[in-house]
């Protein structure tokens, strides 16, 4: 029997964008950011509860290392005072190569100048060791930060 390995990853990306846009779209609205990392994000869609509610489920249908995925997954925290969001995958791509997925969202400020930092933390479990860790999706999930700040700062001078 294989051995089930546990990792945890993170990455930081410095931003323009104030930290509570970033939390409001992630928590509250993130049907709104397909529209901002288009084409790497397809669409995002409510199956249960509502926008911004600990509980709901969403899938994005995204494109990533030039495949199209679905990703399902459930709402678990949302914390306003830390600016995080949690989400747990529960269905889609990624639980075909790990027994469990989880993304924190989190936006700070910069500790000198403007903006935010923003910072993915992926931690999971894989279904073997063959598995590969998941840097595409880490690398994917700054990607799409990127996106949603450049048309942020764009949009509204941020």
């Amino acid at each position: 029997m294989a051995h089930v390995v546990h990792g945890r990853m993170e990455i930081d990306v410095g931003i323009r964008s104030p930290t509570d846009k970033l939390h409001k779209l992630f928590s509250c609205r993130p049907q709104h950011i397909p529209k901002m990392s288009s084409p790497k994000l397809e669409d995002c869609k409510l199956h249960e509860g509502s926008w911004g509610k600990v509980g709901s489920v969403i899938s994005w249908h995204y494109v990533e290392d030039g495949e199209r995925k679905v990703a399902k997954e459930k709402i678990e925290a949302i914390d306003d005072e830390k600016s995080s969001t949690t989400f747990r995958v529960v269905d889609g791509d990624l639980m075909k190569l790990y027994k469990k997925f989880i993304l924190i969202f989190q936006a700070a400020p910069k500790k000198e100048g403007t903006g935010s930092i923003a910072r993915w933390t992926l931690e999971y479990e894989k279904l073997s060791e063959e598995v590969p860790e998941p840097y595409a999706t880490l690398e994917f999930c700054a990607q799409v930060t990127k996106d949603i700040d450049s048309h942020l700062t764009s949009a509204f001078g941020a």
